[in-house]
């Protein structure tokens, strides 16, 4: 996916706006014993997740009524619309709740499916990624991928080992036996580092379009590359088997071939 579509500064401005609102709402719930109710699939949601979810879903809503909104705890409305945020609002929950820092609120806007406008943010830290168009940065900062290229020199991440089936997780034993080394459960934190050009690859399985869309116009304007695990590029939709993340099509392409 590479946007097409520039985002016109007064979404931009409510992207960062939701991210504020996202952040005072998490903040006094973190590192404080709250309760945690299982969803369907048996994920952890806390009051911090629906507050903060709830805090963006209105301010699209008295801004700009007719965008279409799909978010991880209240579902989709307007998905007919040309423009469609995409909101996850504590992405690496079972971080937060453990008070680590490995998790943030997740923004994406869509154009008619076209990936314009990817947002980060720790709320912790104040750490903001953004991606638009052909730039992408860090609390306002240029940032670029890192030039690895060899397996043996790269570090691996992926949030949830445990969500590859038997066949895939021998794949990505494969990849990992050929790397630096591999490093768990770091969720969008783990993106934002690739990002920036800490780490070389990002594997992931059977995740969401709010955990997937807003990380990949950050990456792709960084200059990394997303695909699935067998090379073909990612469409919008509402989940992915795998997603493959590299900083750079050289090693890009010796992890397609390791995880084959």
């Amino acid at each position: 996916m590479t946007a097409q579509t520039t985002c016109p500064p007064a979404f931009l401005a409510l992207a960062h706006a939701m991210a504020d609102a996202a952040a005072e709402t998490i903040r006094p719930w973190f590192r404080k014993r709250i309760a945690v109710d299982a969803k369907a699939d048996a994920s952890p949601v806390t009051i911090a997740d629906r507050d903060a979810e709830t805090a963006m879903r209105r301010m699209i809503e008295a801004a700009f009524p007719e965008h279409g909104i799909r978010g991880e705890e209240f579902g989709a409305c307007r998905t007919e619309a040309d423009w469609i945020w995409v909101l996850d609002p504590i992405d690496g929950t079972k971080s937060f709740l453990s008070g680590s820092l490995a998790f943030g609120t997740q923004i994406a806007l869509l154009h008619r499916d076209d990936p314009v406008l990817g947002l980060i943010n720790q709320p912790i830290t104040g750490e903001r990624w953004l991606g638009t168009g052909t730039t992408a940065t860090l609390n306002g900062a240029p940032i670029r991928t890192s030039d690895r290229t060899r397996l043996d020199e790269a570090i691996l991440y992926t949030s949830a080992p445990e969500q590859f089936d038997r066949a895939r997780h021998d794949r990505f034993t494969a990849l990992a036996a050929k790397v630096r080394f591999s490093r768990f459960s770091h969720d969008c934190y783990a993106a934002g580092l690739l990002a920036l050009g800490g780490i070389d690859l990002l594997v992931e399985s059977n995740v969401f379009d709010y955990d997937i869309l807003p990380q990949i116009p950050i990456l792709e304007a960084a200059g990394g590359i997303v695909t699935d695990w067998d090379g073909q590029p990612l469409t919008v939709a509402p989940q992915y088997g795998t997603v493959l993340m590299a900083a750079n099509e050289k090693i890009h392409q010796a992890a397609l071939e390791a995880l084959r």
